[in-house]
């Protein structure tokens, strides 16, 4: 009778962890979310109009997962940059080339980036070719920002938390 009791015991110390990993999974995957909802991006095609609507991260930022030549990256909109920004690092792991230098305005002050061009960057089946952008050296992070050199040739919508990005094909 005994053994059963330790069998019972160990079942239920079992369950117990197998619940509380479960619940650690799911509530995480809930986090992820909150924390990135844009990881996989939809396009809808409405009589010839691109449209992706993206979620506001919980910090109430735009990013989105997408494609510089063919290599994920992930990107955070920012209508203030001039340029898509790449920082050094991702650079050297996209193989982009640093073209010639010039001074650039940030928030952090004034720096030096290397101006280099994007084949094709892609958000689901938005697509642009031959984009201008900029490799900053002082930017840290696996994220690029996506600037006006992509943003122009898209309409922007914001409403609430949501922000469409369309685009006539």
């Amino acid at each position: 009778m005994a053994g059963i009791t330790q069998l019972g015991k160990g079942m239920m110390i079992l369950g117990c962890l197998l619940f509380i990993g479960l619940m650690s999974l799911w509530f995480g995957d809930i986090e992820e979310n909150r924390s990135y909802p844009n990881r996989t991006p939809v396009s809808l095609d409405e009589n010839g109009v691109i449209a992706v609507t993206l979620k506001q991260d919980r910090r109430g930022h735009y990013t989105v997962s997408g494609l510089i030549n063919n290599f994920p990256i992930d990107f955070l909109v920012d209508t203030g940059a001039t340029e898509v920004v790449i920082p050094a690092g991702l650079a050297e792991r996209l193989n982009l080339e640093r073209g010639r230098a010039k001074r650039a305005s940030t928030a952090n002050g004034s720096v030096t980036v290397y101006q280099t061009n994007l084949a094709r960057l892609s958000i689901a089946d938005l697509h642009f070719d031959n984009v201008s952008g900029v490799i900053n050296p002082g930017m840290n992070g696996t994220a690029a920002l996506l600037g006006m050199s992509v943003l122009k040739n898209l309409e922007l919508t914001q409403t609430g938390n949501t922000l469409v990005l369309k685009r006539k094909q």
